[in-house]
């Protein structure tokens, strides 16, 4: 008998590894998504923000990506106090009091709505950097694009498999276009490596451009939250998956920007003319106008389409859990939470789809007038969090920590004052202000319901169908 047993758990214990490793391997790749796509304008951003000095680029990225590494410490260790999902307002509501996770919330709302905002503009501008012909059409083809994704996020979560599979393709496809770049380049461009000008340049040059390209961090939070969906792990298997997938789109966004913007330096291709992207550009002096080109943007356009699906499901899924609707929260009406049954919270979609095409249409259709709004949104929940960690980390006694917390928090908050000084993306983060006070004074006129702090957690959830079993 024990010889018959054998064989069968055996094989049991394969099969349950299989099952997480397809987990982990769909979730991880699905959840990165968002960071990923950011590659697709963050470094031109950062390029048009030194004002075309190739010289400064890699320096420029490379302090964006220190400051992503450092932020990413602190969300390392919140997967292990908030194991169940909840990001940032967890955070912040445990270590301040759950009024105050109404900041962060207030921010991600923001942030929801110019992810797809930006992600279908450069979406379009992808796809026209291979159809010039379309340029005249820009703003009809983003709000199409925005139309279109909206469409398909009606009728539900389209499954982490397809989210993965985008992002493989994107990254597969970059690193093949960085190879050939490296190896046996088509051409090389003619941009001055210096300056254009009179600018700043050296360091204060870097301190002044880096803060724009901090685009490239949104989405380095998803997964502290994204973990909730994991409903058929235990604590330990969600707190496993997020620090796996943390780091591991860490390493790709590190070699995607890395690999593109030594390329940009090396091939010499500067800002690109106004019907085309940088990175277009990149590949195309890198591969020609052949298969891999078409790929590249192919995958690009995508994967960017994917971002902001991913959004359009978060983002009413926030506001579901907000509502009174389906065990919602309470603190926003119910008709916000009101689903169909492919579990999309519609009019939560109608929302962010109005909101969205409203940003498109006066950003002309280009994501390089919304990076800097972008920029500041994303970083008012990231200093929510750090300063939360930062407080449990002092509690704690443990000053290592809690000096690469500040260090983090002291990075962000650098990052929106050059940011908001520019102007105009103050109005992000008036946004996020003005939305968190909203919520909080519905919040206290509906009694103060318990569950702001797992706001974010419900979210996940709201639009997810039932989890298979547990993976044991």
């Amino acid at each position: 008998m024990t010889s018959q047993r054998q064989p069968l758990r055996s094989g049991r214990f394969a099969s349950v590894i299989r099952s997480r490793s397809i987990l982990l391997l769909a979730f991880a790749f699905a959840v990165m998504g968002d960071p990923v796509s950011s590659v697709a304008y963050a470094i031109e951003a950062a390029l048009r923000a030194l004002h075309g000095d190739l010289g400064l680029l890699l320096a420029t990225v490379g302090v964006v990506l220190a400051i992503i590494a450092l932020v990413s410490v602190n969300y390392h260790h919140l997967y292990a106090r908030f194991p169940e999902g909840g990001g940032d307002a967890a955070a912040t509501g445990a270590a301040f009091g759950e009024g105050w996770a109404f900041l962060p919330l207030g921010a991600l709302i923001v942030d929801y709505a110019l992810t797809i905002s930006i992600s279908v503009a450069a979406g379009a501008s992808a796809i026209i950097a291979y159809l010039p012909a379309l340029a005249p059409l820009r703003i009809p083809l983003a709000l199409g694009l925005l139309v279109l994704v909206a469409g398909v996020t009606w009728f539900g979560h389209g499954g982490r498999v397809v989210f993965a599979t985008m992002t493989i393709a994107f990254v597969v496809v970059g690193l093949a276009v960085i190879t050939r770049g490296f190896i046996a380049p088509v051409s090389h461009g003619s941009a001055p490596l210096g300056p254009t000008g009179h600018h700043a340049t050296g360091p204060l040059a870097v301190l002044l451009a880096f803060p724009v390209a901090m685009a490239l961090a949104t989405g380095v939070e998803a997964p502290s939250s994204a973990i909730a969906q994991l409903g058929q792990l235990d604590d330990r298997g969600r707190r496993r998956f997020g620090r796996i997938t943390l780091w591991l789109m860490l390493v790709i966004v590190v070699t995607l920007t890395v690999g593109l913007a030594g390329l940009a330096v090396s091939l010499r291709v500067g800002v690109p003319a106004a019907n085309s992207t940088q990175i277009a550009e990149v590949a195309r002096t890198a591969a020609g106008d052949g298969s891999l080109f078409a790929a590249f943007q192919i995958t690009t356009a995508v994967l960017l389409l994917a971002a902001a699906s991913s959004s359009f499901q978060a983002g009413p899924g926030l506001l579901k859990a907000l509502s009174g609707e389906a065990g919602g929260i309470g603190v926003l009406p119910g008709w916000l939470g009101r689903a169909n049954r492919h579990h999309t919270p519609y009019w939560g979609v109608v929302v962010f789809l109005a909101v969205s095409a409203v940003s498109v249409s006066a950003a002309g259709g280009r994501e390089q007038r919304l990076v800097l709004f972008y920029a500041v949104a994303v970083f008012a929940a990231f200093l929510c969090g750090l300063l939360a960690m930062s407080r449990f980390f002092r509690a704690e006694r443990r000053w290592t920590l809690l000096a690469a917390s500040l260090a983090g928090a002291t990075a962000v908050a650098v990052t929106l004052a050059i940011n908001v000084a520019r102007g105009y993306p103050i109005v992000s983060l008036v946004a996020a202000l003005l939305i968190a006070s909203a919520l909080h004074t519905s919040w206290v006129r509906a009694g103060r319901p318990r569950g702001v702090v797992r706001a974010e957690q419900l979210a996940e959830v709201a639009t997810q169908p039932e989890p298979a079993g547990p993976l044991r």
